[in-house]
């Protein structure tokens, strides 16, 4: 009996207990407040302002080719029989070198044949002279009045003088021929192409090389007319007289897997600006291209394709920021008490990559340079500064 009336009061038991304890939990049942999201302002990267004096430079690309060059030309008749070991491709030489020699003999015997003719114009001349003397003291002696010019044979004397002075210039002439069976060069240079070679005839006119001057070579290198403005560039006029350099240039070249850098200076600007593209063609010129400074560097050869670095005027105190930082045409973010704010700025010189300013901007202020689609005057950032510091505070890290 007892133990059908306990398995009927556990069970009623369990269901009160139960039913208490849930109501106790649904008593006790605390009260959830929502509270809007909170957004973080953006976050941008800034760089801080810092004024200092600045080399302006104006970039350009070239190719070296020589100040001269020349094309020999034989100008006399001949066979060639002799020829210089210089005279090859690429071969130097001196002012003055004789690169070919024609045979001289026939030249060599016109000289002598007009040493003779001079000596006998010289003869002539002399005898004309004396006899016209002659007859000047007989007729003093024997004639009356004035005696005339056949008289005293001037005629004959000035037919004389003028056959003499024939006689020199055909002389001269040939020794001139004579010199001109060796071919000089008229400047220190090298050899480009070698046209004629020993045992070959020539004729007046023929071209026999081609060479070029060493003594510096030059390079032409287009710039924009505006990048003028940052130049202290030899401009050309018509009653300039002096002959100032310009400004110093860097050239560089790559050879053999190398970069190698060459000095120069701006030596004139040429005298037409392209109507297509308004450049400018400033010449540089590099002294002595072939002289070895050193064993690793080549020298600057022609046909070289050179980067140029012109150096211009010195800017001082001004701030050098990224192309990015510009907001339009002349316009930066502030970043004030982690605020943006819009700056006007005087902008001195401004390329693809970076920015001069001249004035706007004071020293220690931090400009945005992180893209934003939305900007409004005085909404507040975050910098990437404040971020890493606060990420190193909370890892226990030293800023």
């Amino acid at each position: 009996m007892n133990r059908q009336i306990l398995k009927i009061l556990l069970p009623i038991l369990v269901l009160i207990i139960g039913g208490l304890g849930a109501y106790e939990l649904v008593k006790s049942q605390a009260v959830v407040q929502t509270n809007p999201p909170e957004i973080p302002p953006p976050l941008v990267r800034v760089q801080t302002v810092y004024p200092t004096d600045l080399q302006l430079m104006v970039s350009a690309q070239g190719t070296v080719a020589p100040r001269t060059e020349s094309t020999l030309v034989a100008q006399v008749a001949g066979q060639i029989t002799r020829v210089s070991p210089a005279f090859v491709n690429g071969g130097f030489f001196e002012k003055g070198d004789v690169l070919l020699a024609i045979d001289p003999r026939d030249y060599e015997v016109a000289v002598a044949q007009a040493r003779v003719q001079v000596a006998q114009a010289e003869l002539r001349l002399a005898r004309e002279k004396e006899e016209g003397a002659i007859a000047r003291d007989e007729w003093k002696r024997l004639g009356n009045g004035e005696p005339t010019a056949l008289v005293l044979r001037e005629p004959q004397i000035a037919e004389a003088r003028a056959t003499l002075a024939a006689a020199e210039g055909a002389l001269t002439r040939a020794r001139l021929n004579l010199e001109r069976t060796q071919i000089r060069t008229p400047y220190p240079g090298r050899v480009r192409a070698k046209d004629a070679d020993i045992g070959q005839y020539v004729n007046p006119g023929s071209p026999v090389g081609r060479i070029y001057a060493v003594d510096y070579a030059e390079v032409r290198l287009p710039v924009p007319d505006d990048q003028l403005a940052y130049l202290n560039v030899p401009l050309s006029f018509r009653n300039r007289t002096d002959s100032d350099a310009g400004p110093e240039v860097r050239f560089r070249a790559t050879f053999a897997g190398r970069e190698h850098t060459y000095m120069g200076r701006i030596v004139r600007v040429e005298g037409e600006i392209d109507p297509r593209s308004r450049m400018v063609t400033l010449v540089g010129r590099v002294d002595n291209p072939y002289r070895q400074r050193d064993h690793n560097r080549p020298p600057l050869a022609v046909g070289m394709f050179v980067a140029a670095e012109i150096m211009g005027y010195r800017a001082e105190e001004v701030a050098v920021i990224p192309r990015a930082a510009l907001r339009g045409k002349d316009r930066v973010l502030v970043v004030l008490d982690y605020r943006l704010y819009y700056r006007a700025i005087d902008i001195l010189r401004a390329d693809a990559e970076t920015v001069v300013v001249r004035s706007g901007l004071k020293s220690g202020e931090q400009v945005c340079v992180s893209p934003l689609d939305t900007v409004v005057e005085g909404m507040r950032v975050r910098t990437a500064l404040d971020t890493e510091s606060s990420d190193l505070t909370q890892t226990g890290g030293t800023p």
